[in-house]
């Protein structure tokens, strides 16, 4: 039943309950005339029931109804299944099925089914990305590439959807979805404001008759090719310079800008392959680097992009505080889920390269999908230092051929020293474990602001340059399909969280921004979500040493070597003491 009917039906047993027959104008005749136009338009959702129910104000029943109603007309919101006439970044709807996690039928990994067994997930008709137990996730990649060079048209083994349904077009007022109790702020009147009167996608359900969203994204956000103006970087300009302007712009309107382009004029239907940057939290000391992602996708005939699909890495097990779980996700639950969403809790950067053909996108969506299954099968653990969602992403664009320059490390010197330091202050050798592995790896797979950069220029310039020139497979692909890079500023939703702002780029800006005083920091504590033992594979490869451990091998081994040596000096001064005494007694005896 359309949403029009339903209002419909809502106003005329209001009236007729309340033994109304005329206002203004407005009969019980009228209203069924039009709730019989409304049956003859065709139906946006099926199986929708309104209850109506009496409150103390007649007047203000009757005016709400009519409010309701006249923007129902105005405004109609068509609301469909969350597979129906959708895409979810290169692939389609009707590609996947939508059920939730304890699904028995499902080609997908089991392991990753466990993490959705209350949630609703979108599983692939088609065939899914494989893998190869045994094997890193990482070496994985590089030997599948080996076989199939242009790929295997393997289908991404899961999407977190969250919802059954979609309402497009939609305005205030609309029921959202309860606050999750470990999230420490939320929707409130500011966010209404925010979003009042714009058209809007949402993603929730059909509750009591009224749609509660469960997502929230504004469609004013497409970007049309005609109305983004061609800003190259001036003088001097750089990424960081962009990023960090207006403190990050978390309160900014949304803006956005082609950087370099070689003839796209129009970008419908064009292919892309995008670089996230999650800003800085205003309320969590733990999370000033921010986050990372990659996401593919293809513009909208509107420059319509939140169906893009972002392949999201977080910590599997914990338990997030805002309900986050590591998944590929439509681009608008990743930043516009009422819980979960980044553009909640902080600002966001989106370099955009766009591409006349999908194979460069497809090919790592493809890869990570594979990388999804071992890490859902816990074949490798995430790792803060040198397996968070920088260096996962980072390292699968490498493995598929994107050789993104490195930069080195924070300084092995300054590693070695920390690791003594941290263990005596904090008296902790996790601590000093800690920030040996945080300054020992490369900083392109540890900060995400890094890592957005040295992807930005290379987009920028080695990339564009390079076509034709000797490189990888992949970057001769992707030089010679990009037609244009944009750089877009996502702001932060008011809510009633504090702002954020830009992320750092060092350990040194890190240790500026948060309070000297560890007592202090602002960490939102998680719950442990340990992985079932049955669930996990003896022919996994596990994870990889951390660095720390050969560090700490050196200094065990630099203590025994120490300790020989101060052994050996000590027994040097005995003899040569002893040799000495002995001397004189032997001169003395001997009458000298």
């Amino acid at each position: 039943m359309d949403m029009r009917i339903c209002i419909s039906r809502a106003i005329y047993s209001t009236l007729k309950q309340h033994g109304i027959e005329r206002i203004r104008g407005w009969t019980l005749r009228t209203a069924r005339n039009r709730m019989r136009l409304a049956r003859s338009r065709r139906a946006a959702y099926r199986g929708i029931e309104v209850r109506t129910e009496r409150i103390p104000t007649q007047c203000a029943l009757i005016l709400a109804a009519f409010a309701l109603y006249g923007n129902a007309l105005a405004e109609p919101a068509a609301v469909h299944g969350a597979l129906e006439g959708t895409r979810f970044g290169l692939y389609t709807g009707s590609d996947f099925r939508l059920l939730d996690g304890a699904c028995a039928d499902c080609t997908t990994v089991p392991q990753a089914l466990w993490y959705f067994r209350d949630d609703m997930i979108a599983v692939p008709r088609r065939p899914a990305s494989g893998f190869v137990a045994g094997f890193s996730a990482q070496d994985d990649v590089r030997a599948w590439l080996l076989s199939h060079p242009a790929g295997d048209q393997s289908m991404p083994p899961l999407l977190w959807v969250g919802a059954p349904l979609v309402a497009e077009g939609a305005r205030l007022p609309f029921s959202v979805v309860p606050k999750i109790d470990t999230n420490l702020s939320y929707y409130d009147e500011s966010s209404e404001r925010h979003f009042a009167g714009r058209s809007l996608r949402l993603r929730g359900r059909i509750e009591e008759g009224r749609f509660v969203a469960r997502t929230i994204w504004p469609e004013d956000y497409a970007l049309d090719a005609a109305r983004v103006p061609y800003r190259p970087l001036g003088p001097g300009e750089s990424l960081e310079s962009l990023v960090r302007s207006e403190n990050g712009g978390a309160a900014l309107p949304l803006a956005a800008r082609v950087l370099w382009r070689r003839n796209s004029n129009s970008w419908n239907g064009k292919t892309v392959l995008a670089v996230m940057l999650n800003g800085a939290q205003g309320d969590d000391d733990e999370a000033h680097a921010g986050h990372f992602a990659i996401a593919t996708g293809a513009f909208g005939p509107r420059g319509e992009w939140g169906d893009w699909l972002v392949n999201n890495f977080y910590n599997l097990d914990s338990v997030s505080e805002k309900g986050i779980i590591a998944a590929s996700l439509p681009m608008d639950n990743y930043l516009a889920d009422l819980n979960s969403g980044q553009s909640w809790y902080r600002p966001s950067y989106m370099l955009v390269a766009v591409l006349k053909d999908e194979r460069a996108a497809r090919l790592y969506q493809e890869g990570i999908g594979r990388v999804y299954n071992h890490f859902y099968r816990h074949d490798f653990s995430y790792r803060h230092a040198s397996a968070n969602c920088a260096g996962i992403s980072m390292e699968t664009l490498r493995s598929i051929g994107w050789m993104i320059p490195t930069e080195g490390t924070s300084g092995r010197v300054k590693a070695a020293l920390a690791l003594p330091y941290m263990t005596l202050k904090e008296r902790s050798l996790e601590s000093g474990r800690n920030a040996y592995d945080y300054l020992s790896v490369e900083v392109t797979d540890l900060y995400p602001f890094a890592a957005f950069q040295a992807a930005g220029r290379d987009l920028l310039e080695r990339v564009p340059a390079g076509r034709g020139a000797p490189g990888t497979a992949y970057e001769r692909m992707l030089a010679e399909d990009l037609d244009a890079v944009l750089y877009v500023r996502i702001p932060q939703f008011p809510s009633s969280r504090a702002f954020g702002q830009a992320p750092v780029a060092s350990m040194d800006e890190y240790m500026k921004r948060a309070p000297a005083d560890r007592s202090k920091w602002k960490i939102v504590p998680v719950a442990p979500r340990p992985f079932p033992a049955e669930l996990r594979d003896p022919a996994s490869a596990g994870d990889p040493p951390r660095a720390s451990l050969y560090a700490l091998g050196a200094y065990a081994l630099a203590l025994l070597i120490g300790a020989v040596w101060i052994w050996r000096w000590v027994w040097q001064m005995r003899t040569r003491r002893l040799r000495r005494r002995n001397g004189r007694e032997a001169w003395v005896a001997s009458g000298g």
